[in-house]
């Protein structure tokens, strides 16, 4: 089963409120050694986050700017340098998990918007419930090769007449046949989306090529003779 921010997550969340001022912000942030704090309602919904880099606009207020040429993004920056409270500087709308949400797309979501920390919210209520961070995801590369290994054998009987599989420091070595290139390619697939994996050796070979010469750029190499052969 894909590993999800339930098996990561800090249950310890400190969160302020919106009317929350600047000093009870920072004062917050560096009595926890946080670098960012869910802004909640009075219910403990989150409605926004406050970062270090929020914080650091402040300087922004103190400098001249030509505001004749400042551009929509300056603009907000320099309102959120201007404020006083946790709701005036917040980031908003906050971006949320679940406790389900999978760490692979917990991982996409934070490169994607270059944030380091996730508050964690029930998706019924929208009250937080925890907090997740990047270097929380890195423990999906802590699994027990044994449990990875059972994975990647749950994943290859249902593509492979026979499949031998070994683990070695993340390393997911497979050795065995499939009757179709197909079932190679959705195989392979899948390894890769197991969590722990950081790089798989295939020896896997393949008799029946159903997937033909029409392969993308960057897709599974063929190798072998023309009536068989394999994919890494």
């Amino acid at each position: 089963m894909p590993m999800t921010v339930r098996d990561v997550m800090n249950r310890f969340v400190v969160a302020v409120e919106a009317t929350a001022s600047f000093s009870d912000v920072v004062t917050a942030m560096c009595r926890f050694h946080v670098g960012a704090v869910p802004v909640v309602d009075g219910d403990r919904r989150v409605i926004g986050m406050v970062s270090d880099d929020d914080l650091l606009l402040k300087d922004l207020d103190r400098r001249p700017a030509d505001l004749i040429v400042e551009g929509p993004s300056r603009h907000r920056e320099r309102r959120k340098a201007s404020g006083h409270r946790a709701a005036q500087i917040m980031s908003s709308p906050a971006i949320t998990v679940t406790e389900d949400t999978p760490l692979r797309q917990t991982a996409c979501l934070m490169h994607r918007n270059g944030i380091k920390e996730l508050p964690v919210v029930d998706g019924e209520t929208g009250r937080i419930t925890g907090l997740v961070k990047r270097s929380d995801l890195i423990r999906a590369f802590c699994r027990p090769p044994e449990d990875l290994r059972d994975d990647i054998l749950e994943v290859a009987s249902r593509y492979a007449r026979h499949c031998a599989v070994r683990v070695e420091d993340g390393i997911v070595h497979l050795d065995g046949d499939v009757e179709r290139r197909s079932q190679l390619r959705a195989l392979m697939e899948e390894v890769w989306q197991a969590d722990g994996v950081v790089d798989v050796d295939s020896s896997i070979t393949y008799e029946i090529d159903d997937v033909g010469r029409a392969v993308p750029a960057g897709a599974l190499r063929r190798t072998g003779p023309a009536e068989g052969g394999r994919d890494r």
